[in-house]
């Protein structure tokens, strides 16, 4: 592990990090596992966002071996043969991807399976569920990346993105193959387009045990870091106002987690919905528009309300939307670089004492602001958390934590509450009681500000929330199990620890 140590420090940057990390994954699985384990502060950003990103768009290029299945659409006739070729049948856990919007960095076709194998290594190394029973799977349908269709070394299929009925009817033939192969499975969708990635989970959610990272993980991470804002500022849900820059995948289901916590905390559907404000690359999202994503048309304001506003200011400039709606929360799912500028958080810092701002979009030269400059904008005011890390910010000889809204936090510990008691379903009980321990989690004192535990802490979190969450899904009556008072000995069975064993010899066939 010292001479892996070692290596990896000699590495010239991030990506070439990566790439060893990725070879000594390919020759020595233990020693792998371990090594991340022992420098898990130092190596969570090279196996998982922010380097994930860079790795994958040089996937092809630094191809070196195949890990999991490729499910291309030619071969849409064999998907059960193809299955039917992996030999190991204890798979509990699949992470399915087709790619279509990966990270901040958009369509990465095939290569796309990079971000499959990275969630699978952080269940591992967060939850220690066992390398042996997960599968990353990538469904090729092609790619709409001019660049990767041109690209000599490109190892998908060279082919634009195939119709929205092919495509649903081929996904549907994967699930049915998925759960006639391994019918005990979780299965996890990441990184699909905002309107497929909805589709997929309102399809599905009820009919076997599933979850969209995207949507539901990345809510949950950040209702846990605004749960904690929420002890600092004094201020109940029910009378923030909240401002979501960027309304795809991520933003939208951040908005939907907060709204059902306001739901819970007493507001009707409406009263809920009329506390948000979404902005996407039109600008504010308003009723007057001809066309509107069905989960996006919620959250509409009424077209009249921009009316009342200054002529001169315009519902598609985020200050001057700050300026008119005077947010408590604001959140950056956009991916525009630099978005949250003094202007924007001066001026919502001149209307809230407590200002909760959440730049969330990675990789990290795409996120909205520098949590640095927005505590500085704010004289300290400012509750921050980033979706990228940062190290602790000073001002004025103060040290402020800046928590990391990072999935890993929420992701793997659900599912080793699921596989542990062998959930049949993933329950709006089961997410919020993750929630809560995660924000638990944190430890929030007087004199500590940090909305979100510390990437240090991943496996005891994760095994925290593993524990919850089967409780939660005992007591639902959707798990396989119903050892509620050995719930701790049932989670800690299901921990795998990275350790060289005796081999033993193969008896005779």
């Amino acid at each position: 592990m010292q001479r892996a140590y070692q290596q990896f420090s000699l590495q010239a940057d991030d990506l070439q990090k990566n790439i060893f990390l990725n070879n000594l994954y390919n020759t020595n699985e233990t020693l792998f596992f371990r090594l991340i384990r022992e420098h898990v502060d130092e190596m969570m950003p090279i196996v998982y966002t922010p380097t994930a990103g860079l790795a994958i768009q040089h996937y092809s290029d630094e191809f070196r071996k195949p890990r999991g299945i490729y499910l291309s659409y030619p071969d849409r006739e064999h998907v059960y043969e193809i299955l039917d070729n992996w030999d190991k049948r204890d798979i509990a856990l699949i992470v399915l991807t087709d790619s279509e919007q990966i990270l901040g960095i958009g369509d990465q076709g095939a290569n796309g399976i990079g971000i499959s194998v990275a969630k699978l290594v952080v269940y591992t190394l967060c939850a220690g569920i066992n390398p042996r029973r997960m599968l990353p799977v990538l469904i090729d349908v092609g790619t709409n990346n001019p660049r990767l269709l041109e690209d000599p070394f490109y190892l998908g299929w060279r082919h634009q993105r195939i119709s929205q009925e092919e495509y649903h009817q081929f996904v549907e033939t994967i699930v049915n193959a998925i759960n006639h192969k391994f019918p005990n499975v979780f299965l996890q969708w990441e990184d699909f387009g905002k309107n497929n990635a909805r589709y997929h989970l309102d399809r599905y959610q009820n009919k076997m045990c599933t979850f969209n990272d995207d949507i539901q993980g990345t809510g949950a991470v950040a209702m846990s870091a605004l749960l904690n804002a929420l002890k600092l500022t004094g201020t109940p849900l029910s009378h923030h106002r909240v401002l979501i820059y960027g309304a795809g995948t991520a933003g939208c289901g951040i908005a939907d987690q907060i709204w059902e916590w306001m739901v819970k905390n007493g507001l009707n559907h409406q009263e809920a919905y009329n506390r948000f404000w979404l902005m996407d690359r039109q600008g504010l999202i308003t009723k007057a528009r001809n066309t509107l994503d069905y989960f996006k048309a919620p959250y509409a304001r009424t077209s009249h309300e921009t009316k009342d506003w200054n002529p001169e200011d315009n519902p598609s400039n985020l200050l001057d939307v700050v300026r008119n709606v005077k947010p408590t929360i604001l959140i950056g799912t956009s991916t525009v670089s630099g978005a949250f500028t003094k202007d924007v958080v001066t001026e919502m810092a001149y209307h809230v004492d407590r200002p909760i701002i959440f730049p969330l979009s990675n990789p990290l030269t795409l996120m909205e602001g520098n949590p640095s400059d927005i505590i500085q904008w704010t004289d300290g005011k400012a509750l921050v958390a980033t979706g990228s890390p940062f190290s602790n910010v000073t001002f004025q000889g103060k040290v402020y934590p800046v928590a990391q809204c990072n999935n890993a936090l929420i992701f793997p510990g659900l599912g080793l509450g699921i596989i542990s008691c062998q959930a049949e379903r993933v329950t709006p009980g089961m997410m919020d009681a993750a929630i809560l321990e995660l924000a638990r989690s944190a430890n929030i004192k007087d004199n500590i500000i940090r909305l979100l535990p510390e990437v240090s802490r991943l496996q005891e979190v994760s095994r925290n929330i593993g524990v919850t969450v089967a409780r939660q899904a005992i007591l639902e009556g959707v798990a396989k199990t119903n050892a509620y008072d050995d719930v701790e000995k049932l989670v800690d069975s299901n921990i795998w620890v990275p350790s060289y064993v005796p081999y033993k010899p193969l008896k005779d066939a």
